[in-house]
């Protein structure tokens, strides 16, 4: 008798235990909630971004992350009036207010002295608004590339180093506020909810969801610490690397290279979604945001048992960007590594797709100017002013095509 009852009993707690078991949600049930329609693009502030924190929230807690915002909860809430310059002093305000955004912040805690910060924003802009390329009126910006799918790794990571690398501390943010100007990452770079000179590293993830055939990675900050170009190539699982070493750049991770942490963002490319209401959750690759979340993963493991990282300066490319007073109303294809700038995508009634220009043209001449890079294209496009006219030669299936431009 006493057999079975002690039998039942260890059935029993068996039974327990496997229903406490967390559910292992994919990176592609994540990010078809996040990029869902009832989400209306996660507009910063919105009802509908609190929404996405909430459930960001409920998946760092059911991980098994700390929470790490303001007064024990995961939530980090500032307020602010939309300025020009994102790391003005003035941004942030106190009380009434036009818009009140949150970071999202889970933490591991392995007791160490170096922290390493994995980031991704996951607001977006809504219904369109002044960010969006869609010429037609409202509609929903769902942001499946743009960043749901960099929140989604996030998540995974964390999933991935909860109870196995305890040489470092590990905090996760999910920003808000990064359309709108790097709001979220900046507030949280002068109001840390940790001790912020323990950060070791930050990688950032934006628009992760789009890896082509060719697996060329987009790999930015890599100048930020002198030994990022050999840990990155040792640890390389098959991408084809573009490495820019900038720590300057349109996301989150500018704002803690400003505070002299090395960076590292991790980015796909763009594509003729980028910021139109087709960014949706059926056109990512799965597989691809794997394979990335696997390659993070392995360089925080190279580096797991070594020293902090020494932080160098860069050279700021985005201050030798010339100035624009016309578009060719091309979507340049920034991993393109080849002599020339490859057209990734052609906006509608603008003056390339009036001259005939298409996808996957490479433009090695625009006027008088030789085009050999994307600062070169920048160069030539900015010498000309509305209304001008002039030639543009492009490579297409092994030919040179030259058409007339007017601005």
């Amino acid at each position: 008798m006493m057999k079975k009852i002690v039998l039942s009993l260890f059935l029993f707690s068996m039974l327990c235990c496997k229903t406490e078991q967390p559910k292992v949600v994919s990176l592609k049930e994540d990010v078809s909630f996040l990029a869902s329609d009832s989400l209306m693009g996660r507009e910063t502030g919105t009802s509908e971004e609190q929404i996405a924190a909430n459930y960001i929230q409920d998946r760092m807690r059911s991980i098994g992350l700390l929470p790490k915002g303001d007064g024990g909860t995961y939530f980090q809430t500032f307020s602010f009036k939309p300025k020009t310059d994102p790391h003005s002093e003035t941004q942030f305000v106190i009380g009434d207010s036009t818009v009140t955004g949150t970071n999202v912040i889970g933490y591991i805690n392995n007791e160490s002295d170096k922290t390493i910060v994995i980031g991704a924003h996951f607001d977006h802009l809504g219904m369109g608004g002044e960010g969006s390329l869609f010429r037609e009126g409202e509609a929903i910006h769902n942001g499946a590339d743009d960043n749901a799918s960099g929140v989604s790794v996030l998540l995974q990571l964390g999933q991935k180093l909860k109870d196995s690398l305890n040489g470092s501390n590990y905090l996760f943010i999910a920003f808000s506020g990064e359309e709108m100007g790097l709001l979220g990452s900046n507030y949280f770079t002068k109001n840390p909810t940790f001790d912020l000179s323990q950060t070791n590293y930050m990688i950032n993830m934006d628009m992760v969801g789009r890896l082509r055939e060719n697996k060329t990675l987009s790999i930015s900050g890599t100048g930020t610490t002198p030994i990022w170009p050999q840990v990155l190539n040792s640890t390389n699982i098959g991408f084809k690397l573009v490495l820019n070493e900038s720590g300057v750049g349109p996301s989150d991770h500018t704002s803690f290279y400003l505070q002299d942490i090395p960076v590292l963002h991790f980015f796909t490319g763009q594509h003729e979604d980028y910021h139109k209401p087709t960014d949706d959750f059926e056109k990512l690759n799965y597989k691809g945001m794997e394979m990335i979340s696997e390659y993070i993963y392995d360089i925080i493991k190279e580096l797991d048992d070594k020293p902090k990282l020494a932080f160098k300066k860069t050279k700021n490319e985005s201050e030798e960007v010339p100035r624009f007073k016309v578009a060719l109303g091309v979507v340049p294809d920034y991993l393109f590594d080849g002599n020339g700038m490859r057209i990734d995508g052609v906006s509608e009634d603008k003056p390339a797709q009036r001259a005939g220009l298409q996808k996957g043209d490479v433009v090695v001449q625009l006027g008088d100017s030789l085009v050999t890079d994307m600062m070169s294209y920048m160069r030539a496009l900015s010498t000309f002013e509305e209304g001008n006219t002039t030639k543009v030669v492009v490579a297409r299936d092994g030919k040179k095509i030259e058409a007339g431009i007017k601005f």
